[in-house]
């Protein structure tokens, strides 16, 4: 049964799964107790090295993977429970392109509403191609279209259903600038008219132009799970570069507090944190010293330096008490 009143898209408490060994090799712990909350209507990303999990619990989602313990929702519908209504709630970009060359476009998002359901009188075939930017190849087989052209055919497959909760797995890998514009104009115009959008993405200025919310996932935990503002806020580090009106030799007195770098004679990069140093203070020492300044530009920590911190902290090895 479903929780209506849910106010998440998607839902895991908990969520654990352990491959069992095989093969001589030992069992894995591919999720570790994940306990996510994605609102519905958000556009949500969730990121984290190969081998993170992530796909498992994208897999876990769809009902291609079985969970170990835990739970989880879709749109309120317990993927156990409610099984097929949580699978009718989602749509999965994979990031393999799993496409029969033999059928055209057209043919296989016929199918592909077939095998859900959907009417024939229901079904939104052409509208979904001409949406994705392949009415013109609707009846060209598939295996002759472009890697971009066939990345766009498995986004217009997830969405015949009409899924309020769409995944898009690595979905711009292997495609060209003018194609990701696209894709993404499209998706950002989804999720305008409300549907749930999960992205897994390695290009990580992706998810900071796009992610409403972020979470982070390294070794099968949660490492973070926060808005995505929220989160680059949460590394507290600025770079500020001076420039100033004339050549230095040395670091002026008044500003050594703020331990500046003189990489040119007159440049002087300030690296600081804005929870313990204003750059109001930088600039005030700047004239005590009796600098002027010929240019100056800042530096904010972007997502990567956020990724990149949270899971070095997560794979430190725990010192021996």
């Amino acid at each position: 049964m479903s929780d209506a009143a849910s106010p998440y898209a998607v839902e895991t408490v908990a969520l654990t799964k352990i491959y069992g060994a095989r093969h001589r090799q030992p069992a894995k712990l591919a999720l570790d107790a994940v306990s996510l909350a994605i609102p519905r209507g958000s556009f949500f990303g969730l990121l984290g090295p190969n081998g993170a999990g992530k796909s498992t619990l994208i897999n876990i989602l769809a009902g291609l993977v079985m969970k170990t313990s835990g739970t989880a929702r879709v749109w309120g519908y317990d993927i156990v429970a409610d099984e097929r209504m949580a699978r009718a709630a989602i749509g999965v970009v994979p990031q393999e392109l799993n496409l029969d060359p033999f059928f055209t476009p057209r043919e296989l998002l016929e199918v592909q509403a077939g095998l859900y359901g959907v009417p024939a009188s229901a079904r939104r075939t052409d509208e979904i191609l001409a949406a994705v930017g392949l009415a013109d190849r609707a009846h060209s087989y598939a295996r002759t279209l472009s890697g971009g052209m066939r990345r766009r055919l498995l986004v217009a497959k997830a969405l015949v259903h009409t899924p309020p909760v769409l995944v898009l797995d690595e979905p711009t890998a292997g495609v060209d600038i003018e194609l990701r514009q696209q894709l993404w104009a499209y998706v950002k115009e989804l999720n305008r008219r409300g549907t749930t959008i999960l992205l897994t993405t390695h290009y990580l200025e992706e998810a900071e132009t796009l992610c409403d919310r972020i979470a982070i996932i390294d070794h099968g935990r949660v490492v973070a799970h926060d808005d995505t503002q929220v989160l680059l806020r949460r590394l507290d580090s600025k770079v500020l570069t001076v420039v100033a009106d004339r050549d230095l030799t040395s670091v002026p007195p008044a500003l050594a507090p703020f331990l500046p770098e003189l990489r040119r004679p007159r440049q002087l990069v300030f690296h600081y944190k804005p929870s313990q140093t204003s750059v109001g203070a930088i600039l005030a020492g700047i004239q005590a010293a009796g600098l002027g300044i010929a240019d100056l530009t800042t530096e904010q920590a972007d997502l990567e330096d956020i990724f990149l911190q949270l899971t070095r902290r997560a794979t430190e090895p725990v010192a021996a008490k």
